[in-house]
């Protein structure tokens, strides 16, 4: 009997997911090769969508959908990487930190590890920060952002109530910029129901190092973004960088220290460290040497795209943008390469030229670039949620956003606040801190980080069951 070819696939992100997605197609009548997928999350996120989370605009699991579900042929393993052994062709992982560790070997290893959070070593920002990355982030930030308006309510101290209702974002890129468009529809939106709370308590600033925001596309386009969240009473500092913060505080390189409780953190990310544990050749940026064909440079088992590797632009020159429109194609080529390889065929280069660039402004506003034509305001923001809904896998997953896009033409976002705490089973209370919360009620104070491990942990949970 014929040894099956092994294809081991390390993340379930675009690049991943689609891998795996087009070697099923390559490979359904196939049983000599077999397809194994590593995520630490049993779901694949559709995380162009992740700034609506926070706002209430979509509801947290219409943005995932079950990798087991997506994926019929492939063997899905949620767990952990503990390391790689190239030479011995053999993955180790474990599902979580109590169980035991289990050896994944491959023949043909496909890396699409994906990148993490870069805080530049800014004092402070690392410990204190809120983030945008995963879908935990998200709601996470959610919940903060309703916690806030709720203690703001009851506060009677204006100057505090103003720190309580002021949300610093740094990072003048889509994720950035999206996410302060949404956070700021919300807020002002939700101001409503907290009848204690004035429009001029409420403080939204976008923090920027550079001197225009969303440089991806024409700058006629981002200028007419940065006129959009001005008049949209949004803040917008340019040419400011963070240069630390508090738990109570964001000090930016003006000078200005500006009181408040909610920073979110948007303004970088890195290759995921594990790269740099491997013994393969790295790019000046931290990822993965390949060739034109995605192949790694120095050994013809491996393979990498994505935010995991430096994928030679054949167009440009450069190298690829580490955008999800690049990783879905690279996806597909690197499966038709993968095939090429087990049928004994040549490899064929990545060529891509990019289709367009989408952001969402809020209130119903976007800019749009798309095959070199210009859009912006409602036409730009329709394009934007058509594009992005056609893209969403699964019929299901398309409905339920389209109808929490409909309920949101019409009715207000939820506020519905889900207090971490409630969700730890077992555990006591946390003892009330005078300092870091006025109210002595019962309103228990949880920092951000435990808001994300328990958010990660309740959505896998919920994915898995649901």
């Amino acid at each position: 009997m014929t040894q099956p070819q092994r294809i081991v696939i390390l993340g379930g992100g675009f690049a991943g997911t689609n891998v795996a997605l087009r070697l099923e197609k390559l490979f359904r009548r196939d049983p000599n090769v077999e397809i194994t997928l590593i995520d630490t999350e049993n779901f694949f996120t559709f995380t162009p969508l992740l700034p609506e989370v926070p706002s209430g605009s979509i509801q947290p699991k219409h943005i995932v959908f079950p990798l087991r579900a997506l994926l019929r042929r492939t063997n899905v393993k949620q767990a952990e990487l503990q390391s790689i052994d190239l030479a011995r062709r053999e993955i180790i992982a474990r599902h979580c930190g109590k169980c035991g560790r289990y050896t994944v070997p491959f023949d043909l290893l496909v890396i699409a590890l994906g990148s993490v959070t870069n805080f530049f070593g800014l004092p402070g920002v690392a410990e204190h920060a809120l983030t945008i990355k995963s879908l935990a982030d998200a709601a996470a930030l959610h919940a903060h952002v309703i916690d806030k308006l709720e203690h703001a309510d009851m506060d009677p101290d204006p100057a505090r109530r103003r720190e309580l209702l002021t949300f610093i974002i740094a990072g003048g890129g889509f994720a950035g910029v999206e996410t302060l468009a949404e956070l700021n529809d919300f807020v002002r939106g939700a101001n409503r129901y907290y009848p204690n709370i004035q429009p001029e308590d409420i403080r939204v600033v976008l923090v920027h190092s550079g001197n225009r925001i969303l440089t991806e596309v024409n700058e006629s386009l981002s200028q007419y973004a940065l006129q959009k969240l001005r008049a949209n009473h949004v803040e917008v500092l340019l040419e400011t960088r963070v240069q630390s913060c508090t738990e109570r505080s964001v000090s930016l390189s003006n000078g200005e220290t500006i009181p408040c409780h909610t920073f979110v953190w948007a303004a970088g990310v890195s290759p995921n460290p594990r790269l740099a544990e491997l013994n393969l050749p790295l790019h000046k940026n931290g990822r993965i040497a390949v060739d034109e064909t995605l192949q790694v440079v120095a050994d013809p088992n491996v393979w990498a795209l994505g935010d995991s590797a430096a994928v030679p632009d054949v167009i440009t020159g450069k190298l690829c943008p580490p955008t999800a429109q690049y990783a879905l194609r690279q996806g597909t080529v690197l499966a038709n390469n993968l095939a090429a390889v087990v049928r004994g065929r040549e490899p064929r280069p990545f060529r891509h030229k990019s289709l367009g660039l989408l952001a969402g402004l809020g209130r119903r506003s976007a800019v749009a670039e798309i095959f070199g034509l210009q859009f912006s305001g409602f036409l730009a923001w329709a394009l934007w949620r058509t594009i992005y809904l056609l893209k969403m896998p699964g019929f299901e997953r398309k409905l339920r956003i389209a109808l929490d896009w409909g309920l949101d033409l019409f009715f207000p976002r939820d506020i519905v606040y889900l207090r971490p705490l409630h969700a730890v089973r077992g555990q006591p209370a946390a003892p009330h801190d005078p300092a870091t919360c006025f109210l002595h009620a019962g309103l228990t104070p949880v920092t951000d980080s435990r808001w994300r491990t328990v958010m990660s942990s309740e959505l896998s949970t919920s994915s898995t069951h649901g």
